[in-house]
């Protein structure tokens, strides 16, 4: 990898959510300084590319027809291959990206995706042959992270919040009922709901309540979904006999999780493969090392290839 250039857009905070209309209009103000900018940090010129690969989704339409416009026009440009890649499929494979004193995980093993929109628990047998053993139902878990802060008055994104604030916390404080759904999926619309109710509640006993007790609500919070995650990859490991576990996706960079999957290898005897913060958010060396391996099977794509917001990891 020569370089990784990743630009954020801030304006959602101050809407307490990420506004799509908003995030599109940033996708197409962006787009060109961003790659310039790659290009000139990997110190080649844009002649010297061999593909050109981009996110066809699952992800926002208005933001995925953005990549989709710029990457069919710049192949077309350069005459050269373009690579449409499944963005679920890329943060599971951002583990072969190739670096120093990194182990990679070999086939197969499981891979539980974490993110903003997505929870899942993936079969992956080979690069591109993945099955989805588990998913949720409703919610996903950066979602239940990010509403909780919301409810708790914390600022956009929350998740990063609660997983530093829960570190100075009792995780034992307070008990959350953990949904009851099927082994391997997940549900977290309940969970949301017991959080909401039960701040209400203590607030119109003690308006300073969250102020005075924050830490501890925030861990006791983060105890229950990671619970929950580790329950269901546990169940998996159980179900499938495959005791090698990775995590992928923006949540992976969530402290308690990556610290209780440490913990699993150690007593259960599992092989666990954690990627490196840079590789947890959206980036785009995850969308090259998809691009990478696919180059190599020439499986290339036409310039009739469309922008998919809903698309599924083994799709």
């Amino acid at each position: 990898m020569l370089s990784n250039v990743i630009a954020n857009q801030e304006i959602h905070t101050e809407y307490g959510g990420v506004v799509p209309e908003l995030a599109s209009r940033a996708h197409q103000q962006n787009i060109v300084p961003v790659v310039q900018q790659a290009l000139q940090r990997a110190n080649i010129g844009k002649n010297e590319l061999s593909a050109i690969a981009f996110t066809k989704g699952p992800g926002l339409m208005g933001s995925l027809l953005i990549g989709t416009s710029f990457s069919k026009s710049l192949s077309q440009a350069l005459q050269i291959p373009l690579i449409a890649v499944n963005h679920m499929q890329a943060h599971i494979l951002a583990h072969f990206i190739e670096e120093k004193e990194h182990k990679k995980p070999s086939f197969p093993f499981l891979c539980l995706t974490i993110s903003g929109g997505h929870t899942e628990i993936v079969k992956i047998s080979d690069y591109f042959e993945m099955e989805i053993l588990g998913n949720t139902i409703d919610d996903a878990v950066g979602e239940a992270y990010d509403k909780s802060a919301k409810i708790l008055g914390l600022a956009y994104p929350g998740g990063p919040l609660i997983d530093r604030y829960a570190q100075k916390g009792n995780p034992l404080a307070y008990t959350f009922t953990k949904p009851k759904v099927g082994k391997l999926d997940f549900s977290f619309s309940g969970l949301k709901t017991a959080i909401l109710y039960f701040i209400q509640r203590e607030v119109k006993q003690n308006p300073n309540f969250v102020k005075e007790n924050l830490y501890d609500i925030c861990a006791s919070i983060q105890h229950t979904i990671v619970s929950i995650l580790m329950e269901k990859i546990e169940n998996a490991v159980k179900e499938t006999g495959i005791n090698q576990v990775a995590i992928a996706g923006g949540v992976s960079a969530n402290s308690e999780i990556r610290k209780r999957l440490k913990q699993a290898e150690n007593d259960k005897n599992w092989q666990t493969y954690i990627p490196k913060f840079e590789y947890t958010t959206d980036n785009a060396a995850m969308i090259g090392i998809v691009g990478y391996y696919k180059y190599l099977e020439k499986a290339f794509d036409a310039n009739t290839t469309t922008a998919t917001a809903r698309l599924k990891v083994d799709e």
